[in-house]
């Protein structure tokens, strides 16, 4: 997935592994974020389908990173980021 350099410094900084961002790429749920992009995050589905593939004991082990999120537009990440609050559907 291509990132912006806003997005690369802020991965960075919010020490977000690159194995998570693969992760919520291939399993993460879509939603739109009312501004043109999308936001990507784990809901209980994707943990679950990341469990079967990858197993228990690994979610089990990077379960803490499992708030992070990326905002997409354009098929490129534009930032990236814990969530802190629900993310509101549409």
């Amino acid at each position: 997935m291509n990132m912006t350099s806003h997005a690369r410094t802020r991965q960075s900084q919010r020490a977000v592994p690159p194995l998570i961002v693969d992760w919520l790429d291939r399993y993460g749920t879509r939603e739109a974020d009312g501004r043109g992009a999308e936001i990507v995050y784990f809901n209980k589905q994707s943990k679950r389908t990341l469990e079967r593939d990858a197993g228990k004991r690994v979610v089990d082990l990077l379960g803490q990173y499992f708030d992070a999120y990326l905002v997409v537009e354009d098929e490129k990440v534009i930032t990236v980021g814990h969530r802190y609050k629900r993310v509101r559907r549409a």
